[in-house]
C-alpha cells in the first residue's frame, strides 16, 4: 500500500487521532496547530479525525470526496492524469464570451455530471462559450442550490464525485466549451459545519447568511489559505476555467491586502503555470469599479462582476413590476443611463436602501466586457416567491426584446439555463436538510419572509418538499414546440451575429449611443452600423432609424426613413 501523509489544521484540540477505517492512529503537533501522521494506506482509504475526547468521527476539512455525505468520514481522492484528453485546451478569457449558468441537479432527470456531458451539444449549437456550474461543493442532504457547502474541497457526491466533474469538464473543452465553477467563501452551511471545532473559521461578524468566515481576525491567515487553496484547486486539478464568486460584498476584510486581491495575484501566476487564461467573476452588489480594476492601478484584479443594475433596468422597464430593488428602475431614461454607464447607482440615491450607493465607473479605461450583462439569474428566478421566470409572466415578444437588450449590448453576457427556449419549468428555492429541525426550520423561514411582503404562505413552496425539487428540473421535451423552437432559433440567431459582427464586439461603452421615448415606450441602442431597435408598449410604433433588417422578432417594416413595429417587437438593423 502507498505511503500517505495525513494533515490538518486544528489549533483548538489538545489532542487528535487519525481514524483510518475504523483504527485510530496518534498524530503528531507540528509548525503549531498543524497534526500529522504518515501511513500506508489504501489508496481510497476511508479517515476521519477524532478531537480530544469527542468520540465523533469527523470529515476532513480539506476532504477531496465524502462518499456518504458530509457527516461521515472522508475518502482518499487524488486527481488522474490520464483521465484528461484536453492536453489541447489553451481555453480564452472571458470578457465578451457567453456564459449559460446552470445547476447539475435540474439541468437534466438524472441530474448528474455524466447526463449534463449528454447536453452539451446543444449548448455548442446554441453559441455559447462557457458553462457556468452553480456550486458543486459538498453540502448536507442530497440536493439543494449548493450555496449551504460545508466541505469546500470535497465535490457534491450524489451529481457524481470527483471523477464525474473531471468527466464534465474535460468533455466541455473537447467541444470547445470553458468551463466555469460557483464558489461560496463567504459562510458555510448549517448541516455539517464542523470547522469550528478544528479552529477559527468563523470571525464575530455575520451576514444574511450566517456567521461570516475569518479572514482579518485573528487565527485568520490559516483561513485565508483554506480559501486561496480550494479556489485555486478547482482551476488546477478539476482544469476549471475560472470561478464565480458568490457575494465578495459579504468578505469583510480588514486586512491591508484584501483576499480578492491575493487570490487575483495567485490566479495570475497558476494561468501563467498551466498556459491557459484563468477568469475570476466576483457577485457584488456595491457597484465598486475598484473590484473589476487592474491591481496595478490599485484594484483588486477581479477580471469581472455580476451587474444586477443591468438586469433591474432590462426586467422593470419590460416587465413593469417596480416592486422591492426594481423601484429606483422602470423608466426607458433609467434603461438608457444603466446601459451607457455599466452602474445606474453610481454615488446616486438609492431608495431600496435609504442612502446613497454605488461610485461612478471610468467608461473611458474600464471596457464594458468586465461586466455581466443578464436577464436572470438563479437569483432572479429562485429567489421570487414562487420561483416563477420571466417566461411564465411576459409576451415572447418581451421576452425578445430582454434577450436583445442583453446580447447585443457591450457587456460579457450570461444566459440562465432553459431561458433560451422560454423553458415553463420554474426554479424554486429547495433543500433536503437531513436535520428535522432544521428542514422545519428552513420551510417555516421561507414562508415568514414572504408572508412579511404580502404573499399567501400557502403559496409558497415547500423547499423541503421533494416535487419542488423535481417541478425545478429542465423539460426538454419543450424545445420541440413551435414557440419554444421559435425562441430558441431566434437566441441562436442572436449569438450568432454577437460573435460574427465586429460592431457588436466593441467593448468601449464610450461608443454606445442610445436613442429613446418614454412616452411611445421605443428605445434605440446603436453599436457601430448596426441599431437593436425595440418597441417595449404593446402598440404599434415609427422609430426613426432605417437600414436594413439584420435579425427581427416580430414584424417591422421600413419606409427608408423610419422602422415600424409591432407591439412586444425588435428588430436589428444595419443602418444605411
Amino acid at each position: 500500500m502507498p505511503e500517505h501523509e495525513f494533515a490538518v489544521w486544528a489549533p483548538r484540540p489538545e489532542r487528535v487521532r487519525l481514524d483510518v477505517d475504523g483504527t485510530l492512529h496518534p498524530m503528531t503537533r507540528t509548525d503549531g496547530a498543524w497534526w500529522r501522521a504518515v501511513l500506508d494506506v489504501a489508496p481510497e482509504a476511508r479517515y476521519g479525525f477524532v478531537l480530544d475526547d469527542d468520540p465523533k468521527v469527523l470529515p476532513d476539512p480539506r476532504s477531496a470526496r465524502q462518499p456518504e455525505g458530509v457527516h461521515e468520514r472522508s475518502q482518499l481522492w487524488r486527481p488522474d492524469p490520464g483521465a484528461w484528453t484536453d492536453g489541447d485546451w489553451r481555453g480564452r478569457s472571458i470578457e465578451g464570451a457567453v456564459i449559460y449558468e446552470l445547476h447539475v441537479g435540474t439541468f437534466t432527470a438524472a441530474g448528474t455530471f455524466d447526463s449534463a456531458i449528454a447536453r452539451l451539444d446543444h449548448l455548442v449549437d446554441l453559441g455559447v462559450d462557457f458553462v457556468e456550474l452553480m456550486p458543486v461543493n459538498a453540502f448536507g442532504g442530497t440536493h439543494g442550490w449548493g450555496y449551504d457547502g460545508v466541505l469546500w474541497y470535497a465535490v457534491h457526491e450524489p451529481y457524481g464525485g470527483p471523477d464525474a466533474l473531471v468527466r464534465l469538464v474535460d468533455a466541455c473543452h473537447s467541444r470547445g466549451l470553458g468551463v466555469l465553477i460557483d464558489a461560496v467563501f463567504n459562510h458555510l452551511g448549517p448541516s455539517g459545519n464542523y470547522l469550528p471545532k478544528f479552529g477559527p473559521y468563523l470571525s464575530t461578524g455575520s451576514n444574511p447568511w450566517g456567521e461570516s468566515v475569518n479572514i482579518a481576525d485573528a487565527g485568520a491567515d490559516q483561513v485565508r489559505r483554506y480559501i486561496l487553496d480550494c479556489a485555486l484547486r478547482w482551476m488546477r486539478d478539476f482544469h476549471a476555467d475560472g470561478l464565480r464568486l458568490d457575494a465578495v460584498h459579504a468578505l469583510v476584510d480588514t486586512t491591508a491586502i484584501h483576499i480578492l486581491e491575493e487570490l487575483s495575484a495567485e490566479t495570475d501566476t497558476l494561468a501563467a503555470e498551466v498556459g491557459r487564461p484563468l477568469s475570476l467573476i466576483a457577485e457584488s452588489d456595491m457597484n465598486d469599479p475598484r473590484l473589476i480594476t487592474p491591481r496595478d492601478r490599485g484594484g483588486l484584479g477581479m477580471t469581472a462582476q455580476w451587474d444586477d443594475d443591468i438586469h433591474h433596468a432590462i426586467h422593470a422597464a419590460v416587465s413593469g413590476e417596480r416592486q422591492g430593488y426594481y423601484g429606483d428602475f422602470g423608466t426607458l431614461e433609467t434603461l438608457a443611463e444603466t446601459l451607457r454607464q455599466g452602474y445606474f447607482h453610481a454615488g446616486t440615491y438609492s431608495s431600496f436602501r435609504r442612502r446613497r450607493h454605488g461610485r461612478p465607473l471610468d467608461t473611458a479605461t474600464i471596457p464594458a466586457t468586465r461586466l455581466l450583462a443578464y436577464t436572470l439569474t438563479h437569483d432572479q428566478v429562485g429567489n421570487r416567491a414562487i420561483g416563477d421566470r420571466p417566461s411564465q409572466n411576459l409576451t415572447a415578444g418581451q421576452l425578445a426584446i430582454k434577450a436583445a437588450l442583453a446580447l447585443g449590448s457591450p457587456y460579457t453576457t450570461m444566459l440562465f439555463m432553459g431561458e433560451e427556449w422560454a423553458s415553463s419549468s420554474p426554479f424554486q428555492f429547495f433543500s433536503s436538510h437531513p436535520e428535522p429541525e432544521l428542514a422545519r426550520a428552513t420551510a417555516e423561514g421561507r414562508k415568514k419572509e414572504f408572508a412579511d411582503h404580502g404573499w399567501d404562505a400557502d403559496e409558497i413552496p415547500d423547499p423541503q418538499d421533494p416535487a419542488t425539487f423535481e417541478r425545478s428540473k429542465l423539460n426538454w421535451d419543450e424545445i420541440g414546440d413551435d414557440d419554444h423552437g421559435r425562441m430558441l432559433a431566434f437566441y441562436r440567431d442572436l449569438i450568432a451575429l454577437r460573435h460574427a459582427e465586429p460592431d457588436l464586439r466593441d467593448p468601449w461603452l464610450d461608443h454606445l449611443r442610445i436613442d429613446f421615448d418614454e412616452d411611445q415606450r421605443w428605445l434605440a441602442m446603436h453599436r457601430g452600423s448596426l441599431s437593436i431597435v425595440c418597441n417595449l408598449g404593446d402598440r404599434p410604433v415609427a422609430v426613426p432609424v432605417s437600414g436594413d433588417v439584420v435579425l427581427a422578432w416580430g414584424e417591422p417594416a421600413v419606409d427608408g426613413v423610419a422602422t415600424r413595429l409591432g407591439g412586444h417587437s425588435v428588430a436589428i438593423l444595419r443602418r444605411n
